[in-house]
């Protein structure tokens, strides 16, 4: 016998008749990672099974999938960034990991968020941001925060309230695009073009400015644009046609910005691009040196959203109290389709929601039924000359 087989621990051991041979009971081992939650007094959990052994081949990807996923991470969206900006300033004020986060960070978290107040949908958006940052395999388990959440939501009713965008229907888009084109400069025709193009596309506004040149064919009565995908056709492509209108004037107005891009030089590449003031199209030199490089020559949903707020007030346009901002292009062209008769699967179709949402029955059409509708006309006006009834 070796001096390692001396050493060597004993486990486990039976005596058995000569001839026979028994396996050893492996130790058990504590069923424990970076997500186990235990509350005070609790057992550390184990398991008696023997775990899988793995190898380096198992653990490591190849540097070509590196690359990919770190492309993949800095082209992630401005609110997963903006989520992620947020709660690692929070964990570094409570002393905490953020990437990857654990289990009781990631429900501290929540319940922070909580404590400020916000709406429940806020809330949702932003934890499940989070989340979804974490490294495949180390994503926390939510159901700790969701049993938060959902005693949240009884005892704070007004978290529940959620401020739908203004839709911003035909009689506000069509003066919106008219002061856009009032002098003639270049930037005003990407503007009207791209509300006439948001308003018709029924698009969110990050679709939008993820088109390509390429992804849009114009012909002389209707627009047809190509989606390799979106929201809820993953993986599916499609063409969609868009049929133009006398008070959009979709085609001439994308027709002039795009040959303005031609002149230029410009002719694949994104859709929607920055103006400078000069009237010269960015380019990624000029959006580099201002910083502006995680979208590249790409648009940035937050500047349609500032150049629909700009135009609705130079317009004299007033709201009903609920926020002007891009998405109303797409809450405008759904509601006009609600109230002009439209069927649910005509509006489920014309926006590409999933079939049987509720979303554009509920949100923007049956407000605006619901604004109009008075039952107490009903009642006649009292008129005080009238003889008092008996």
């Amino acid at each position: 016998m070796t001096l390692h087989d001396q050493n060597d621990e004993i486990v486990d051991a039976e005596l058995v008749e000569d001839g026979e041979l028994v396996r050893a009971a492996p130790a058990a081992r504590p069923l424990v990672d970076a997500h186990t939650v235990l509350m005070p007094g609790e057992e550390i959990p184990t398991s008696d099974d023997p775990r899988t052994t793995y190898t380096e081949r198992d653990l490591y990807v190849s540097k070509e999938t590196e690359q990919a996923l770190k492309e993949a991470e800095r082209e992630g969206s401005p609110q997963r960034r903006t989520a992620m900006r947020l709660f690692e300033a929070w964990c570094a004020e409570q002393g905490r990991v953020a990437k990857p986060c654990t289990t009781a960070t990631y429900t501290e978290y929540g319940r922070h968020l909580m404590a400020k107040g916000l709406k429940v949908t806020t809330i949702r958006h932003y934890m499940s941001l989070v989340r979804t940052s974490m490294p495949t395999g180390k994503k926390p388990d939510n159901s700790l925060y969701l049993t938060l959440l959902a005693q949240y939501r009884k005892k704070n009713k007004r978290a529940l309230r959620r401020k739908e965008a203004f839709p911003i229907t035909l009689p506000y888009l069509v003066p919106m695009m008219e002061k856009a084109e009032a002098d003639g400069r270049p930037i005003g025709w990407r503007d009207s073009a791209m509300f006439a193009f948001g308003y018709r596309f029924l698009g969110r506004s990050i679709e939008d400015v993820d088109l390509d040149l390429e992804d849009v064919t114009i012909l002389d009565d209707r627009v047809l644009v190509w989606l390799a995908e979106d929201k809820t056709h993953k993986g599916e492509e499609q063409t969609i046609p868009l049929h133009d209108r006398p008070d959009l004037n979709l085609v001439f107005r994308l027709r002039r910005w795009v040959g303005y891009l031609a002149e230029q030089g410009i002719t694949s590449g994104p859709l929607f691009r920055e103006v400078l003031r000069s009237g010269k199209v960015a380019t990624s030199a000029t959006r580099a040196r201002k910083g502006a490089i995680k979208r590249g020559d790409y648009l940035r949903p937050q500047t349609v959203n500032e150049r629909v707020k700009l135009w609705f007030a130079t317009a004299g346009l007033q709201s009903d109290g609920r926020p002007v901002s891009s998405h109303g292009l797409r809450a405008g062209g759904a509601t006009d389709l609600g109230i002009s008769g439209a069927t649910d699967e005509e509006l489920w179709e014309a926006g590409r929601w999933k079939k049987g949402s509720p979303i554009p029955r509920e949100r923007y059409v049956r407000p605006v039924r619901d604004a109009h509708r008075d039952l107490f006309q009903k009642v006649p006006v009292h008129d005080p000359e009238a003889a008092v009834p008996e």
